[in-house]
């Protein structure tokens, strides 16, 4: 029986090591995926090269199913996940002080965390069989039965409160909510927890959430790591056993739509007075879903314009050739709905006139005429290269493998895509970014001295 603690943790940092090498074979990924009765959906890669586990479980609950005045909802919901257990008639309810010692003890942890359209919990332990099964209780308990304690949750609340007045004066956020209000508009992307809206959230408002949305039915379970097939089906069924089940799974209660995020129409452009050193530059629009078709062909094409740091285009004509900025760069985030497309860079405020003015005609000169064959010859290496450093550990794989669970992307994505990222055409960048991007209706944001 393993009882070191030091053991247990050695143990897990050595697992990474030997990780780096159980990954260097990218050829073939098998992911194994089924459905349980509960309808439950598991996804599985087993690898035996350390006796380590990572789970994920993503549930439907992200931010963007925040009531409109709760904003945040789902946010401190996940942070108070961790703060205790409710007692059950073979266990004593457990405070956020013992649940952390009993997580210490097992080497192990648990945690959970919501983005803007899932709520994740994730586990990882070493698969001792004595730790492995203590871990999983433990975790099935704190999955199913958060205790939600309302002196904490009031402590918690002053934390987030300090927090948010402290973002408050950072202009770099006071800039990125002024530009993802301009880019989502009255999407929930767009919305950002405030005081006011964290002052309506209560420990009751939690309760139903959980309660409605965290469901077997509605689970999305990534497992990587030393167990097979049976095991990873047992262990799905103890996580999710403390939760209340769907008779049948077919009966899982159906969420509303949420509608998609909106186009822009028109050009719009804030320039918002604030004293500090630099003036910080938004310039962009909603992008695309990650389900979207030319996925491949804007990944490599940003990589072009400003996604490659100091081999973009961006950063070429932005730093290199007029010293404008210390960093530029270019980005799409896709989700369920359209993530944002973003081109970013602080500037001195002398400079921000010029600054905007090179980074805007970057862009639109490469949504016209897209990349040269020479770029995209050195993008493809780069990302093919890079490859390996996205999947050599457990949690990176977890990570990657857990997206294609939640995005129903093909389970052989991983090993095709290299060959997805080279057979990329100019023509395909040109017209997927003709397509996406529309420079002269995109929304800017100006913040800094003098503005």
């Amino acid at each position: 029986m393993i009882t070191s603690k030091t053991f247990v943790f050695k143990a897990l940092l050595a697992g990474v090591a030997g990780l780096l090498q159980a990954g260097s074979v990218l050829a073939a990924i098998p992911i194994a995926h089924w459905t349980q009765a509960s309808g439950a959906q598991v996804y599985l890669v087993q690898s035996q090269a350390i006796p380590m586990l990572d789970v994920q479980i993503d549930f439907d609950a992200g931010g963007r199913r925040d009531p409109p005045n709760q904003i945040g909802l789902a946010s401190v919901t996940a942070g108070m996940a961790d703060k205790g257990l409710l007692a059950r008639a073979d266990a004593p309810a457990l405070d956020e002080n013992a649940l952390g010692e009993a997580w210490a003890d097992l080497g192990a942890a648990f945690g959970a965390h919501a983005s803007d359209d899932r709520m994740s919990f994730s586990l990882r332990t070493l698969t001792y069989p004595d730790l492995l099964s203590k871990s999983v209780q433990l975790a099935a308990r704190q999955l199913g039965e958060p205790a939600f304690p309302q002196p904490v949750w009031l402590r918690e609340r002053e934390r987030i409160n300090a927090a948010l007045r402290e973002a408050n004066t950072r202009p770099a956020t006071l800039a990125d909510r002024a530009f993802a209000a301009a880019v989502y508009g009255q999407h929930p992307y767009g919305f950002e927890m405030t005081q006011e809206s964290l002052a309506r959230v209560g420990v009751a408002d939690m309760q139903a959430l959980y309660g409605a949305l965290i469901l077997p039915c509605r689970a999305k379970v990534t497992l990587v790591g030393a167990v097979n097939r049976a095991q990873a089906d047992a262990l799905v069924t103890q996580l999710l056993s403390h939760l209340p089940a769907q008779t049948p799974a077919a009966a899982c209660p159906t969420l509303p739509p949420v509608a998609e995020v909106a186009p822009l129409t028109q050009a719009s452009e804030q320039r918002i007075a604030f004293d500090s050193a630099q003036t910080h530059i938004l310039i962009g629009q909603p992008g695309f879903k990650r389900d979207d078709p030319d996925y491949f062909a804007l990944t490599v094409g940003n990589y072009i314009l400003g996604g490659g740091g100091f081999v973009s285009r961006l950063t070429d004509e932005v730093r290199e050739k007029r010293g404008l900025s210390y960093s530029v760069g270019s980005g799409f985030a896709p989700g369920l709905h359209a993530g944002a497309f973003t081109v970013s860079l602080p500037t001195r405020p002398e400079q921000a006139e010029k600054a905007l003015q090179v980074a805007r005609e970057v862009l639109a000169g490469f949504v016209a005429d897209g990349p040269q064959e020479t770029e995209l010859k050195a993008a493809k290496d780069n990302l093919i290269g890079g490859l390996a450093l996205r999947l050599d550990s457990n949690r990176k794989l977890l990570d990657n493998v857990a997206s294609i669970a939640w995005n129903n992307l093909p389970l052989d994505y991983l090993d095709t895509w290299t060959q997805q990222v080279d057979k990329v055409t100019l023509q395909e960048i040109r017209s997927a970014f003709a397509r996406k991007l529309q420079p002269q209706k995109m929304a800017t944001v100006l913040l800094g001295r003098g503005l």
